[in-house]
C-alpha cells in the first residue's frame, strides 16, 4: 500500500509522453549521472520524481528493483508509444484510468475510492473517514498520516476534476495545466461552497467496446461466464471502475456483444455474459488501435 507517492503533484497534460520519449531513448533517465534529469525532463526535482512514480503507477514502465534502477516501457507502454504517443485518444485515457484505479499496491487511495467506497456523493470528510476506517478493518489497524489521506483526495479531485470546473477564473498561466483524466467525466463538482462531489457516469458512446472488452478479459482470469452483477459490482471490473449504473453498463455490453467478443444471455433465469472470443488485455487493446 501506498499514500502520497505522487509528492502532490498530479499527472500534467504531456508528461506521460515526455516520459516516455525519453524512457525509450534513455533507459536510467531518473537517475542517469551524466545528465540531470530535470533539464532534459524540463519540470523540477519533486515533479521528476513524481513523473517517475506516475509513469509506473499507470504502467506504461516498469522500473528494475535490483542494481541501476532503470526504466523501460511495458508491452501497454510499448502501444501507447507506438500508437498515441501524445495521448490524444479518449480510449487511451480509460485504459489509463482502469491501470490507475487497480494498482492497489502503487495508487492505494485511488484503488479505495473506484472499487470500495460507495459514496456516490462526498466530501473529503467522508472520503477520509471512511478509507481510514477500512484501512482500520482490512489492513490490521495500518495507521496512515491524515494529512497523506487528504493529499491524495485532493490528487484524485485534480486528476479528474478540470481547472476550470474547480477553480474558474482564478487559473494562474503557470498552473493552468490540467490532467488528461479529466476529460472522462468520471467525477463533477456538486456545490463549489461547501466542498462536494459526486461519482459520475462518463457517456456510454464515449466508450470504445474494445477498451470495455479490455477490462472484461483482464478481470476474468480465464472465466468464460460472468454475472452481470459481478460486472457491475465486483473491485476492478467495468462497473466500479468506470462508474456505471446497471443501464449504462448493458448498454455499453450491447456495444461489445457487437464485435462477436461476448453474448448476453438473459433467458432461463440467467444474467451472464459468455466470452466467446478469448483476448487478453494487451490483445484488445492492440485491437482498440487498430479500430482507430
Amino acid at each position: 500500500m501506498k499514500f502520497r507517492a505522487h509528492d502532490t503533484f498530479f499527472i500534467r497534460k504531456g508528461w506521460l509522453s515526455k516520459g516516455m520519449k525519453n524512457v525509450a531513448v534513455k533507459p536510467d533517465i531518473f537517475v542517469a549521472k551524466d545528465e540531470n534529469p530535470m533539464d532534459v525532463l524540463g519540470i523540477g526535482a519533486n515533479m521528476v520524481k513524481s513523473l517517475r512514480y506516475w509513469l509506473q503507477t499507470v504502467c506504461l514502465t516498469s522500473e528494475t528493483t535490483k542494481g541501476k534502477r532503470i526504466q523501460t516501457l511495458t508491452d501497454f507502454g510499448t502501444s501507447v508509444f507506438a500508437n498515441d504517443r501524445f495521448i490524444e485518444e479518449l480510449g487511451t485515457l480509460f485504459l489509463l484510468h482502469y491501470k490507475l484505479a487497480t494498482n492497489r499496491d502503487e495508487a492505494t487511495a485511488w484503488w479505495f475510492f473506484f472499487n470500495e467506497f460507495s459514496m456516490s456523493e462526498f466530501t473529503r470528510e467522508d472520503f477520509v473517514g471512511s478509507l481510514q476506517n477500512y484501512l482500520q478493518m482490512v489492513e490490521d489497524g495500518e495507521s496512515v498520516a491524515i494529512r497523506s489521506l487528504n493529499d491524495d483526495f485532493a490528487c484524485i479531485i485534480s486528476t479528474y476534476v478540470p481547472r476550470y470546473k474547480s477553480n474558474p477564473g482564478k487559473e494562474s498561466a503557470e498552473n493552468n495545466i490540467d490532467c488528461p483524466l479529466g476529460e472522462l467525466g468520471l467525477i463533477d463538482i456538486l456545490s463549489r461552497k461547501a466542498k462536494t462531489y459526486k461519482k459520475a457516469t462518463p457517456a456510454v458512446d464515449s466508450i470504445n467496446p474494445w477498451i470495455a472488452m479490455a477490462i472484461i478479459s483482464d478481470q476474468a482470469l480465464g472465466k468464460t461466464e460472468i454475472s452481470l452483477n459481478e460486472l457491475l459490482t465486483a473491485p476492478g471490473n467495468i462497473g466500479r471502475i468506470l462508474n456505471l449504473d446497471a443501464v449504462s453498463m448493458l448498454d455499453l455490453l450491447y456495444k461489445v456483444e457487437k464485435t462477436g467478443c461476448i453474448k448476453i444471455i438473459r433467458t432461463a433465469g440467467l444474467d451472464i455474459i459468455r466470452i466467446q472470443r478469448q483476448y487478453t488485455f494487451q490483445e484488445c487493446v492492440d485491437e482498440y488501435y487498430r479500430s482507430l
